[in-house]
């Protein structure tokens, strides 16, 4: 009903920044309300009701999300990777959460190409597809023909979709305010790294000759990879809101009846892909920080086209090497250079106490180099898990807000190799990369050390590491069993204690009715005495009732 500039209300500034920060209130107070009412009585009935509590949040939030678009659904990406600061049924709610956006009226994505051309498209175009072939938050997709009679991609900016993302993070400016004044998350997270990574990655989504960059610039850093295309861009026709490139005829990678079909193997196809995507974290650079399975093609013939590089994220060389000091630390199990490399890769806020941090990481990798992870009884799993839950409360540690983007990258990809290849082993196809790397890194800070004792040392280290990926995957798939055991010691002891705080609370009930059945019978208050008498007798039959 009420409109703005010809857009529905949705797309109006004031509509969009009222909804997403009285959303963002809703949720702080349910969760103030929430700890309030449950403070020190964390109970296995208390932590289903917490539960119950994110996922119905995390399920308005997609709903929202899908309904407004914008920022909120990058947002929403985002966020379910942060196990670090979002709760864990808040994140398998997000999870899968994509740019499920409306298209635009083509005429007015049309009129945008003319804009943007300064000339009606038909001088450029011999043909255009009367619908998009892919619509996402940004942008949307038009497959089209030249006049040479070259096929090509079209990628037209969403219309006012500038406006609406500064509207949206005026919100989300807005919600940071509220959430460093009613939450811990700014004690978790720098709150003001993160909102200016945000803008910084998602901004430069909004320019199309940097995408044409990044793009350019993957398929100079790899021009010797089998089986590996990169679109070519056309200079000519590319604006900052409108993206020429050639037409690729392909299936998403994910299409597996398509792999079928055209006798692709899955198992060969997964591991180039891991290579093509290890190599980006390896030697630095940029890396595609969007690999969902739409922005990988396969053609008939096997080839793997990675396209849309309008979301990356840039791995300096000073990261690169920082990660190496985390792997030596590990493999080498000198504990205090992975505090080092954590730190020069701002995992750590300042004050952390690294004596505590490096005993935390030395407990972790023995307890996954024993198997006592697998032991359920094992006093060991319970004191690490106590260790580590201290830590996460009491030390500044931290994701920045870079590495969050590519976690979140990495996990995208991942699900699309276990897609092709369930039984994939991602250690294996990664040790003898990784020994490369390891000994290039190792004779570029150290020329003249024993090279042979060293690649012996990284070996013994990377035959251990590769029995983690079980035994971390084994571990993550059983947390229940892990919760329920640590909870099953004090169980009986917690309910009796929430028994008899409700028993106390049903006497005070009792009480209180007693005294207002009272003054209503004196006063001939007929209607409040009847109330109260009601209440006083349930009250106490409660009272009773919890004493047996």
């Amino acid at each position: 009903m009420l409109q703005k500039e010809g857009l529905p209300m949705k797309r109006s500034t004031g509509y969009r920044i009222i909804r997403i920060v009285w959303m963002a209130v809703v949720f702080f107070i349910q969760v103030l309300l929430f700890q309030k009412r449950h403070r020190g009585n964390f109970t296995p009935a208390v932590a289903e009701k917490w539960n119950t509590l994110v996922t119905n949040q995390a399920k308005i939030y997609k709903k929202t999300a899908l309904e407004l678009g914008g920022l909120l659904v990058k947002l929403g990406q985002f966020l379910s990777t942060r196990a670090d600061i979002m709760p864990a049924s808040f994140i398998e709610e997000l999870e899968g959460l994509t740019d499920q956006v409306t298209p635009v009226p083509s005429e007015m994505a049309l009129q945008l190409l003319d804009d943007e051309w300064d000339k009606p498209h038909s001088e450029y175009l011999r043909d255009i597809s009367s619908k998009p072939v892919a619509s996402a938050s940004i942008g949307e997709v038009y497959k089209a023909v030249l006049h040479n009679g070259s096929e090509v991609a079209i990628k037209i900016q969403r219309p006012d979709i500038e406006r609406i993302l500064r509207a949206d993070f005026k919100a989300v400016r807005i919600v940071i305010w509220l959430a460093k004044k009613w939450s811990s998350l700014s004690k978790q997270i720098d709150l003001n790294v993160l909102y200016q990574e945000m803008a910084d990655v998602i901004g430069a989504e909004l320019n199309f000759v940097e995408e044409m960059r990044n793009g350019r610039g993957f398929a100079e850093r790899f021009p010797n990879m089998t089986g590996v295309k990169f679109p070519v861009y056309y200079d000519e026709y590319t604006t900052r809101k409108v993206l020429v490139m050639e037409w690729i005829e392909g299936a998403k990678i994910t299409d597996l009846a398509f792999l079928e079909k055209h006798h692709i193997d899955r198992k060969d196809l997964s591991n180039r892909l891991f290579r093509l995507f290890l190599e980006q974290i390896l030697e630095g650079g940029q890396f595609h920080a969007d690999p969902h399975g739409g922005n990988i093609l396969i053609r008939s013939d096997g080839t793997l086209v990675l396209i849309d590089f309008g979301m990356v994220v840039n791995i300096t060389k000073e990261d690169a090497d920082a990660m190496f000091v985390v792997t030596e630390g590990v493999i080498l199990k000198q504990y205090d250079r992975v505090i080092d490399g954590l730190e020069t890769l701002n995992f750590l806020l300042p004050h952390a106490n690294r004596k505590v941090l490096a005993k935390a990481i030395e407990k972790v990798v023995k307890a996954y180099e024993t198997n006592d992870l697998y032991d359920v009884n094992s006093m060991v799993v319970e004191n690490l898990l106590q260790d580590l839950q201290v830590i996460v409360r009491t030390q500044p540690v931290q994701m920045p807000a870079e590495f969050a983007f590519l976690g979140r990258a990495v996990s995208v990809f991942v699900g699309v190799l276990y897609i092709l290849d369930p039984e994939i082993d991602l250690l294996a196809i990664t040790r003898p990369r990784l020994v490369e790397w390891a000994k290039k890194k190792s004779k570029e800070k150290n020329p003249f050390t024993n090279r042979k004792e060293y690649q012996r040392t990284v070996l013994a280290g990377l035959g251990q590491i590769r029995s983690f990926g079980p035994k971390i995957s084994s571990f993550l798939e059983q947390p229940v069993l892990i919760h329920t055991y640590l909870k099953q010691r004090d169980i009986d002891q917690r309910t009796f204690q929430v028994k008899m705080q409700n028993r106390l609370f049903a006497g005070i009930i009792a009480v209180g009715s007693f005294s207002t059945l009272a003054y209503s019978l004196i006063d001939s208050y007929t209607e409040l005495a009847i109330g109260s008498g009601i209440i006083l007798l349930i009250s106490f039959w409660r009272y009773r009732r919890l004493g047996k």
